[in-house]
């Protein structure tokens, strides 16, 4: 019988009856999004996980696999003020964070007003990400991080919630600014989105050339995310299910006695993705329409919370090893 770890005290009953209206609302959203995103059941999944854990997520997919419409599409599912920012070479922090501006009144007395930047949202796409320069990535992703910026001495918080998906395009990478591994550790996820199966090309083909396309509707609103994100936080977690997190996040840095690990990552994962694992695992079990995660979660999930993580070593890159192939074999022995 497995020991369950409790975030903070609630009763089994009470708990219960928010996780079913929880699941009741889960299962509107996945049908919602469902009706417009076709053939990406994966990526939806895994981009739902990242919000309703709480975090941001980098979608890494070459153009036209519906990215775009994806963000959109969650925005208006989940009744968020989405807005979407196209990241360019010149792009400045101050475009995005915003900056304070001198007025002067009818009397002739100036002072200066904040004028608020696309990042004070609820939901912002930040696409091909990897396109800004250095600073205005670090920028951004220092707000990801603390949920607020500074201007001009001044603290202005960000909006609650506030969630970050980036797009990222893996092909073309010239002129490109490739994001630190320390920013990179922001994101909760990487989410890859790959081509979708003949049926469901076919079906897009079909459903989106005409005069009438599958428009969302709005199913929830951001109070009960934020309901939805702390029950996520309250859930009970197997001690087989902690257990494993920690023996797949440890045995993905070199010298902890892992051979294949040893031989093939330069660097592994650090606390935080255990912490993202952890979430994630919560989020998906109730996304799954269950009470408690599982070991099978933490296996799911081992790809998108720890590929970003972690680097190979020059001589694995050369004999064509990938961070997918070497996290698909750890997961395993968990």
């Amino acid at each position: 019988m497995s020991v369950m770890i409790k975030e903070s005290p609630i009763s089994e009953k009470a708990m219960i009856e928010e996780a079913e209206k929880a699941l009741a609302d889960i299962s509107r959203v996945r049908d919602a999004v469902g009706r417009v995103i076709f053939g990406q059941e994966a990526v939806v999944e895994r981009t739902l996980v990242a919000l309703l854990a709480g975090g941001h997520a980098l979608l890494v997919g070459v153009p036209g696999l519906a990215k775009t419409k994806l963000v959109e599409t969650l925005g208006i599912v989940l009744g968020l003020d989405s807005r979407r920012v196209q990241f360019t070479p010149d792009l400045m922090p101050s475009d995005i964070l915003g900056s304070e501006v001198m007025e002067q009144d009818e009397f002739g007395k100036r002072s200066f007003r904040f004028i608020s930047g696309p990042i004070f949202t609820q939901l912002l796409m930040a696409d091909e990400i990897n396109r800004a320069s250095p600073r205005t990535q670090s920028a951004l992703l220092q707000a990801m991080q603390e949920y607020h910026v500074t201007i001009a001495g001044a603290r202005h918080d960000l909006p609650s919630p506030f969630h970050v998906l980036a797009t990222q395009n893996p092909l073309e990478q010239e002129g490109t600014y490739p994001l630190p591994e320390a920013q990179l550790d922001r994101f909760l996820m990487q989410v890859d989105i790959l081509y979708p199966e003949i049926e469901a090309e076919r079906r897009i083909l079909l459903e989106t050339t005409g005069v009438d396309e599958a428009k969302a509707d709005n199913v929830l609103q951001p109070a009960r995310l934020r309901e939805i994100q702390t029950l996520i936080r309250r859930m009970p977690v197997p001690e087989s299910v902690v257990e494993a997190i920690l023996k797949l996040v440890r045995s993905a840095r070199p010298g902890q006695g892992n051979a294949e690990t040893d031989k093939h990552v330069a660097w592994g994962p650090g606390p935080r993705a255990s912490q993202a694992l952890t979430l994630c695992a919560r989020a998906r079990a109730l996304y799954d329409g269950r009470l408690a995660p599982s070991v099978d979660d933490v296996r799911a999930l081992a790809e998108p919370v720890l590929q970003h993580r972690m680097a190979l070593t020059f001589a694995a890159r050369a004999e064509g090893t990938s961070v997918r192939d070497v996290v698909a074999k750890l997961a395993k022995g968990v």
